[in-house]
This record gives structure tokens, sequence and C-alpha cells, in this order.
């Protein structure tokens, strides 16, 4: 089998020893095409890591089913090994042998009499190829996590899955790392799904993003849809870090704790319920007499990012460097005009244009 496409179906998965919600995985479709970088993103506990067992072949489905090209390799009656799916897995902790060197780390998956050819190739490509001969304690850590993509390419793999491979190096590493995963996927011709819980990281480098929430799929497209048209109010909250507003619809008006909006859409937006705001998109004004009052202030380089308590609210406020605010300030919020916000359910686009009446 060597087939870098992937395909799930109606995913189910359940341990079965817990008596009360037992579904780890509900309902999961989706597809990675052959030569594509998948980037899976939840919250802890969302059935991430469980997806990336299945689809490895360490676990067995409840339901549903998993093809590698044209072959089904897992249902809940059959289960091809690993071994035998031409899937390679990159672990958090790396996952290498400390009594091997770097380069017989690199030769383990192959089968006996395979071509090395590659492995040399790939330790060439990472920057290993002078440190053949030292053992895993002996390398720093972004040269563990190159050894073990190298490990996972090496037996002519067509499909990686990563689990969460950044998160224990410091930011320098993480940034070369991620942006050096694309190139050698691409120059591999390796399709791969990576596991994070890091918005930023999916958004930079992947083709497609697939967001996930207690073990069920919200959405999955691309970072520029997944940006501007979020599917759910959680892909919203979660990816975007986006602040959220209860809201009333009344006809042509939009009730909100800060104010009244123009409906944009009175036939569609009846049963909207939340309207989701990135940080920009609220104007922050420093007023002994405000109701809001100003918890933190995190500096970001060329301005602030002001968390703001509203009542039983809590506001993340972009503001500029010029309009400096401090932790029990008294402030005023209000909409930034030229800006627009997102009315769920349904993912309504709504310009912040104040009501007159």
């Amino acid at each position: 089998m060597n087939n870098s496409s992937l395909k799930i179906e109606n995913l189910c998965y359940a341990y079965t020893s817990y008596a009360v919600d037992p579904w780890s995985l509900n309902s999961i479709d989706l597809t990675l095409s052959s030569g594509e970088l998948i980037g899976l993103l939840g919250p802890s506990g969302c059935g991430k890591t469980t997806l990336l067992r299945l689809i490895a072949g360490f676990e067995k489905p409840s339901s549903g089913r998993i093809l590698i090209g044209e072959n089904v390799v897992a249902t809940s009656s059959f289960l091809l090994p690993p071994e035998r799916r031409d899937v390679g897995m990159v672990f958090q902790d790396y996952a290498l042998f400390p009594h091997l060197n770097t380069w017989m780390n690199a030769i383990f998956g192959l089968r006996k009499g395979q071509d090395k050819s590659r492995a040399e190739w790939l330790l060439e490509l990472l920057g290993l190829a002078d440190l053949r001969f030292r053992y895993p304690h002996e390398l720093s850590g972004g040269q563990r996590q190159r050894l073990a993509l190298a490990r996972a390419l090496a037996p002519g793999t067509s499909i990686v899955v990563l689990d969460e491979p950044f998160s224990n190096l410091d930011v320098d590493v993480r940034l070369k790392l991620r942006s050096e995963l694309r190139t050698v996927l691409k120059t591999c011709s390796a399709s791969a799904i990576l596991v994070t819980h890091d918005p930023d990281e999916v958004l930079a480098i992947c083709d497609r993003v697939a967001v996930m929430c207690n073990g069920e799929l919200h959405q999955c497209s691309t970072p520029s849809d997944l940006v501007h048209k979020p599917a759910t109010s959680f892909v919203a909250r979660f990816v975007l870090q986006r602040n959220v507003l209860p809201v009333e619809i009344f006809g042509d008006l939009i009730h909100t704790p800060l104010g009244i909006l123009q409906n944009p859409s009175s036939n569609t937006t009846d049963h909207a319920n939340e309207l989701m705001l990135d940080d920009q998109c609220l104007v922050i004004k420093k007023d002994p007499g405000g109701q809001a009052l100003v918890q933190g202030c995190e500096f970001q380089g060329n301005h602030w990012l002001i968390r703001v308590v509203f009542g039983a609210l809590k506001f993340r406020i972009y503001n500029p460097l010029s309009n400096p605010l401090r932790p029990g300030d008294r402030c005023l919020i209000n909409f930034s005009n030229d800006r627009y916000g997102i009315l769920f359910p349904g993912a309504i686009h709504c310009p912040l244009n104040r009501s007159l009446n």
C-alpha cells in the first residue's frame, strides 16, 4: 500500500468503560488529499489524539470506516495492522530509542533489505547527516524532533500524523521547524495531519484546518474561510479568540449590552442569540464613570491588548499605544463603526452600525 490520500467516513469511537456520554468521536467525516497538510485543532480532551490513533491503526472504530487510497483499512469488524498502512507517526515526546544512535533510529522502521538511501537523504535534508553517530540525549530538542520526522518518513511513508510535535520546543525552534515541515512534506510527496491546540500554528502552515470539540468536527476549511466564515460560535471563540456578546433580535434592531445595532437582515437573523467580535471591533476609552473595568494590559509590540470586565462579560480589546490604560481603570466601551461582527447561529455578517432609535 502506498497512497497519500485518506478518507474517514462517519467514524465513531467509544471508550466502553465509560457509562455516561461514552463517545470520544462522533460521526467524523474528513478527507486528506494527496500532498495536503491538514491541521487538527481543538481543546484538550476533544478527541484529536484518539482520531490519530485510529488513523495509525492503534484503535478499532466503533462504527464507520477509514480508507487509505482505495483500500479500507479499518471498520468495526476489520483492522489492518499499523505496520501495513504506510502511516508514519511523530509523537509529542519524540519516542526515540535512547540506546540507538541517530542513524539507527532513522532506519528503525525499514524492512529487512529495504533500500536505505531515502533515510540518508532525509538526514541530509533535515540537517542531521553530521550527527548520525550521536545518541538522542546528545541532540537538542529541535534535532530530536527532526529525527522523529525522518524516522516516520524513511520507510517511504505516504501519510504522516503528528501529535503536537512542537509543544516541547522553545519559541525560536518551534517557528523554524513548523516552517520547515511544509517543505519537507512537499519534498517527500507526503500528506500529513498535524494535531495541535495552537490556532496560530495551523493557520500559518496548513492547507486546511479541522476544528474539533467534544468528539465532533465543527468545521474543516481553509485558514482564510475559518477566519472570515466560522461555521459555529465555538470555532469563532476557540480559533479566533473572539469576544462574545449575547443579543436579542427585535425586527430591525439588535439589542446588546453595549447598545443597539441595526439588523442587517431581519428575515435571516430572528434566531441569532450571540454576536462574535474580534479585538478591533470594540473601542475603549478611559472614563471614571464607565461601567467597564480594566483587568489587565498585555503589550503586543505595536499595540496593547486590554482585558476588560463589563458586568458578567469579559472582552479582549485592541488598544493603540497612544491610549495608555492601567489595570483598575474605569472605562467606556463602544462599537467600532468600520468593523463587522458575526451573528450565530447562522454565521451572518453584521456591520456594527449603531441604531439612531
